[in-house]
């Protein structure tokens, strides 16, 4: 399986992204966002937290421009799978590729350190390998993690299953972390081939750093 994952000034997690995929057997190549064009033999784009920019502006705001992203948007209407992490997640709101936008945290403070997310729907390539109201352990690190969608827009994610994680205490109870609406952690389009999260799952790959259960989170995308 081929990873490309993306860099712009300001990424801090691409090799950790390149380190987590790496260890589940894939090819990853990293991508300079001046390259205007995605390797034509990719499976799966990412698009890796950290503060792109240096989050001037507003997070992910000008990421959206760079030259890679016209290929990027290619990839997603032609059905390419997408996973955006952090600041990755982000950038696809920016972006318009994903619905809603962030805030930053209701406490004002950055947040860094584990937090247990609830497996909303896992009726897709990303989660498969989990089970509905499955609980991981997985790091967050952001200060503009608080998910904001109106009305409307939050019915429309019920309605069409997008949303994928909620954030939760150690028995499943929903909790607010960082003031996201509905304890929003991660959703996914309608088609269910770009999907965006706050919490970092590539750096839960062993459990001497605190947790595994970032393995069968990414492992999904290789199970066709």
């Amino acid at each position: 399986m081929k990873v490309s994952v993306l860099q712009f000034p300001g990424t801090n997690c691409e090799y950790d992204a390149k380190y987590a995929f790496e260890r589940l057997g894939c090819e990853v190549e990293i991508i300079w966002h001046k390259d205007k064009e995605l390797p034509t033999d990719t499976d799966l784009l990412v698009i890796p937290g950290g503060f792109s920019y240096g989050d001037y502006l507003r997070s992910g705001a000008i990421a959206r421009f760079a030259a890679i992203m016209d290929s990027v948007q290619t990839y997603a209407k032609n059905g390419g799978k997408i996973l955006g992490i952090c600041n990755g997640f982000q950038i696809l709101l920016e972006a318009g590729l994903l619905p809603g936008a962030m805030k930053r945290n209701s406490s004002l403070h950055f947040i860094s350190q584990f937090s247990k997310l609830k497996v909303i729907s896992s009726d897709n390539a990303f989660l498969q390998e989990l089970n509905n109201n499955d609980i991981v352990n997985i790091p967050v690190a952001h200060h503009d993690g608080n998910y904001f969608i109106d009305e409307n827009g939050l019915k429309d994610l019920e309605d069409n299953d997008q949303i994928i994680l909620k954030y939760c205490d150690d028995k499943g109870a929903e909790i607010s972390l960082n003031g996201a609406i509905s304890n929003i952690a991660g959703i996914c389009n309608k088609e269910k081939t770009i999907f965006g999260l706050m919490p970092h799952p590539e750096r839960a790959m062993e459990d001497i750093l605190g947790s595994s259960d970032g393995v069968k989170m990414l492992n999904g995308f290789l199970n066709k």
